[in-house]
C-alpha cells in the first residue's frame, strides 16, 4: 500500500469511530440535574426519570455544596440506587457511562452499584440511602 493511501485510510477511519463515539454517546439515557439541599437530603421526583417513551436509566444530580455529584440509577419504578462520584481508589471524580461508572485518573470500573468491576480501586464506591415516598425520591446525605 503506499503512504499516501495508508495516511488517508487511517484519517478516515479515526474521523468515523470519533463520528461513531459521539453518535453512541448521543444514545445513552441519562439526564443531568442541580438540585437544593434541604436539612442533608435531596429530593427527586420520580417524573424527573420520565422521558419520551420510556425512563432514563440514571440522573446525575448535583449540588454546589457537594464536592462530587450523585448518580442515581432506576431499577423499577420503587428501586433506586444513589452513588458518589468520586472514585474510592484516590478520591478523583467518575464519569457515568450507561451502567458504568469510570476513572479517567487510573482506569478503575464500577458498576452501577458501585461494586468494583476493574482496578486498581479495591473498595466499593460510597452508597447513599434512598427512601421512596410521595412519588419523590429523597438521598439522605451525612452531616459534615
Amino acid at each position: 500500500m503506499k503512504r499516501k493511501i495508508f495516511i488517508k485510510t487511517c484519517g478516515l477511519a479515526c474521523l468515523g469511530t470519533t463520528t461513531l463515539g459521539l453518535y453512541l454517546q448521543g444514545c445513552t439515557s441519562s439526564k443531568n440535574l442541580s438540585i437544593p439541599l434541604a436539612d442533608n437530603n435531596l429530593v427527586l421526583g420520580k417524573t424527573d426519570f420520565i422521558k419520551n417513551g420510556g425512563f432514563y436509566d440514571y440522573i446525575v444530580v448535583s449540588n454546589p455544596q457537594l464536592r462530587f455529584p450523585i448518580a442515581v440509577f432506576r431499577f423499577s419504578e420503587e428501586k433506586y440506587s444513589a452513588l458518589y462520584l468520586q472514585c474510592s481508589h484516590q478520591g478523583n471524580e467518575l464519569n457515568v457511562y450507561g451502567d458504568k461508572l469510570v476513572c479517567s485518573a487510573h482506569g478503575s470500573e464500577f458498576d452501577n452499584k458501585g461494586k468494583v468491576t476493574k482496578g486498581p480501586a479495591a473498595d466499593p464506591l460510597r452508597s447513599l440511602p434512598v427512601q421512596i415516598g410521595n412519588n419523590n425520591i429523597l438521598i439522605s446525605l451525612p452531616s459534615a
